[in-house]
């Protein structure tokens, strides 16, 4: 597996970690209203963003390289 294989693996892996803590972050801020729990889900969709534009320019450069 080459290293842009796993660069991509773990970019997806830790967008889904986002999305995954920033449902739990959400039903926690529903449940108890707290600002902790809503600054965490400001905080995961930033980082979700951030990973996927870092993950389509990372690609963009990368589109010669094989994956193998």
């Amino acid at each position: 597996m080459s290293l842009k294989a796993i660069h991509i693996v773990f970019i997806s892996a830790a967008m889904l970690m986002c999305v995954v803590f920033g449902l739990w972050a959400l039903g926690e801020w529903r449940a108890a209203d707290g600002t902790a729990n809503l600054l965490y889900l400001i905080g995961s969709g930033v980082g979700f963003l951030a990973l996927a534009v870092y993950g389509w320019f990372f690609l963009k450069k990368l589109k010669n390289v094989s994956y193998l």
